[in-house]
């Protein structure tokens, strides 16, 4: 059995969780909520409008901070507030098309942001454990197809995965010079292209689905042949967790993880991930091809190897790629009929741990 997050574990941590406003972060606050933790959460408002932040309600957000990560000042005082056992760091500029149209704001957000959370760590005297989120985009991507596994070299051809692979650097430089001889246990963790209900940023494929069918517009798609690591972010976010729980117990002191589905399954390319999902919320299969016109370039194969998460943590994806994309279109056919976001996310949440 794939290990899940552990509920009587998080039950009464304190966790500082940046980037809460976003995608991810809003299913991860919700859910170590959920299991009784105490999170405090601290970012930029929402980017985009609606929001899945927004969505959850006010009480979901009560106690949380808005502020910016490259505030030195602001976040030490929030952190200091939480007194946190554990942090959580998923705040960043996350988009690729973004990362060339502002390369400086993204190493400084990528970057100097994550050295001003580690720095902060340095003076919390309860904290004990440290996960940063980076990205499959860390490694130096031959476009050969071969899945990377964490020793793969890094790089990054654009700025966004070159300013996560820094951020890998500065990782290791902390560890290794203040937080290790401290007893803190930092690690990274690597994760693949998520799906799932929530999701409303800019120029990613999911949310740009849900946008044609609102507006009634073609939906452009930029790489159609392009394949990527699909999966839940449940999965994904369960690796965190889960990864966390072991750093915290000294269960591992791995400094990086990959979390991705598994390589055994075929890659699906980006037009079939967006025609399964049209399918699924009762959508015409249509889309318009766009690469032919001029813009940056972006990978057109990535892969990654989790098999260390697997014989670390005995972690692996529990919902393959289709039933990924299943629960994604679900979760959007569900919020476009009326349903309640905070009972679509809720109700995936306790069939993804039942199950």
């Amino acid at each position: 059995m794939t290990r899940r997050a552990t509920p009587s574990f998080w039950a009464g941590k304190r966790v500082f969780l940046t980037g809460h406003t976003g995608f991810k972060g809003s299913w991860a606050q919700l859910w170590l909520r959920q299991m009784g933790a105490s999170v405090t959460g601290y970012a930029l408002p929402p980017a985009a409008e609606p929001s899945l932040h927004g969505l959850l309600g006010p009480g979901h957000n009560a106690g949380d901070h808005l502020g910016d990560i490259r505030d030195g000042d602001a976040l030490a005082a929030a952190i200091r507030d939480c007194e946190p056992e554990i942090f959580l760091h998923m705040a960043a500029q996350p988009l690729v098309r973004e990362s060339y149209r502002r390369p400086a704001d993204t190493f400084d957000v990528n970057v100097m942001g994550t050295v001003r959370l580690l720095d902060a760590a340095r003076a919390c005297a309860a904290l004990k454990t440290v996960v940063v989120v980076t990205t499959d985009k860390v490694y130096r991507n031959d476009e050969s197809g071969r899945h990377f596994p964490e020793d793969a070299v890094l790089g990054g051809h654009d700025p966004y995965s070159g300013s996560k692979a820094a951020c890998e650097l500065v990782v290791s430089t902390w560890r290794d010079s203040f937080l290790r001889e401290r007893g803190v246990r930092l690690a990274t963790a690597r994760g693949g292209n998520v799906l799932g209900g929530g999701d409303f940023s800019v120029d990613r494929l999911v949310p740009d689905i849900v946008r044609a069918a609102q507006s009634g517009s073609t939906l452009d798609i930029r790489s159609p042949m392009a394949t990527r690591p699909w999966q839940h972010v449940l999965d994904c976010l369960n690796g965190y967790l889960v990864f966390a729980e072991a750093l915290h117990a000294g269960e591992t002191d791995v400094g990086a993880l990959n979390f991705g589905p598994s390589p055994s399954e075929p890659q699906i390319p980006v037009r079939d991930v967006a025609a399964a999902i049209q399918t699924a919320m009762g959508l015409p299969a249509e889309w318009r091809d766009t690469s032919s016109e001029d813009q940056p370039r972006e990978m057109k194969t990535l892969g990654l190897d989790p098999a260390l998460a697997g014989r670390t943590l005995s972690w692996a994806a529990r919902l393959s790629q289709h039933e990924a994309i299943d629960w994604t279109a679900r979760w959007y056919d569900g919020w476009r009929r009326g349903g309640d976001a905070r009972d679509l996310t809720l109700s995936q949440i306790d069939a993804f741990m039942r199950g």
